[in-house]
């Protein structure tokens, strides 16, 4: 079972290995921007990986789409709805702009 450590606050909690970023943080009850029910149209799950990027699914066609819209995106940016976490611990910064 990995761990997702959730920046800026630092928290840490256990996820599920084959949950998407998005699901483990809803399922430990913390906030995360969303309004498109994980189906990366809206970009608003946009975070940025620090650790364990390869650990996580590679970038299918549809994020790598929905990424090239946003503002601020970096090697680093992932969608948390379409990025699924392997068994290896990750850390994600959750942004708070689109």
């Amino acid at each position: 079972m990995p761990t997702l450590t959730l920046l800026p606050s630092g928290k840490t909690i256990d996820a599920a290995a084959g949950a998407t970023i998005l699901q483990a943080v809803l399922a430990a009850g913390e906030a995360i921007p969303q309004k498109c029910d994980g189906k990366a149209e809206c970009g608003s799950c946009h975070v940025f990986v620090h650790d364990g990027r390869k650990t996580l699914s590679k970038i299918q066609r549809l994020e790598n789409e929905k990424l090239d819209t946003l503002v601020g995106v970096s090697s680093k940016s992932r969608l948390a709805c379409q990025a699924v976490l392997g068994d290896e611990p990750v850390t994600v910064e959750l942004l708070s702009f689109v």
